[in-house]
């Protein structure tokens, strides 16, 4: 599933494709994704004003005042096209802009989904109300981290990837994180010292940099917006290198399962 590097590396590339243009015509070839599409007719004459994110959700902003919301799902891709491409396959929607492109949006397993939302309901939705701070801001502290391990039993892999706590620390940067922090992603959180949850926030924000700046990661279905690849996999110290030699120590990479997911460590390197 596309994480947070990987959405904003699609906002960062359609916003200025999208801003300012006015919504001509709406195409949809099916009524439904995970859940049913809502009247993206209604868009029909109205301005995209801006692109923006929230955790891992695209936000379109429309000049009457509603946002379009958009999750990825595990397949999900926008593109921009001249209008005269025909549809490919798993395209699903197709918004005709008023300067000769359209916006198409395109999902093989059809596990994204949409809503239209009035501002004045925007975080009060079943899908924002629960969010924490986005890890890139200034709300995701130190103090914020400290507070929600304080006596927690849980892994800290599981908490930093709790949305409720941090949005957007997904399976993948999580496992780079702490590997870069140095930390066990078994240890419980409420036994990590505020030095190193200190620690663990400023490399967060640094490997979730580092991939946006790279163009996010080169993994499953996952293309940005122009249809190319990331390049952050290039940079993985430990995901998905189970096996390998550590760069640092030389030991084997490991791998354990953590609520369901592929967890890759340095047992001498992470304490």
């Amino acid at each position: 599933m596309p994480e947070l590097p990987e959405v904003e590396t699609v906002r960062t590339g359609l916003e200025p494709l999208l801003r300012g243009r006015e919504i001509a015509s709406v195409i949809c070839h099916r009524s439904s994704l995970r859940y049913p599409l809502p009247d993206l007719t209604a868009l029909v004459g109205k301005t995209v004003i801006g692109v923006r994110r929230r955790a891992k959700y695209l936000l379109f902003d429309i000049d009457d005042g509603q946002t379009l919301v958009w999750h990825l799902g595990m397949t999900g891709q926008f593109h921009v096209l001249p209008q005269q491409t025909q549809a490919g396959s798993h395209e699903h929607v197709c918004f005709n802009l008023s300067y000769g492109q359209s916006l198409r949006y395109r999902d093989a397993r059809r596990f994204g989904y949409a809503g239209l939302l009035h501002a004045e309901d925007f975080e009060k939705h079943a899908w924002f109300a629960a969010l924490g701070p986005e890890p890139l801001s200034d709300d995701f502290s130190v103090n914020h981290l400290i507070e929600a391990c304080s006596s927690r039993k849980a892994p800290i892999k599981n908490v930093i990837m709790d949305a409720g706590v941090v949005v957007g620390v997904g399976n993948i940067y999580a496992s780079e994180s702490l590997y870069r922090a140095g930390i066990h992603p078994t240890r419980a959180a409420g036994r990590i010292s505020a030095p190193r949850l200190g620690l663990l926030v400023k490399v967060i924000r640094e490997v979730l940099e580092e991939a946006i700046d790279a163009g996010g990661s080169s993994i499953s279905d996952f293309v940005n917006a122009d249809g190319k690849p990331g390049y952050f996999a290039h940079s993985f110290q430990v995901y998905g290198r189970h096996g390998d030699r550590c760069f640092a120590c030389d030991k084997q990479i490991k791998r354990i399962s953590q609520a369901g997911r592929s967890t890759f460590y340095c047992s001498s390197c992470q304490r």
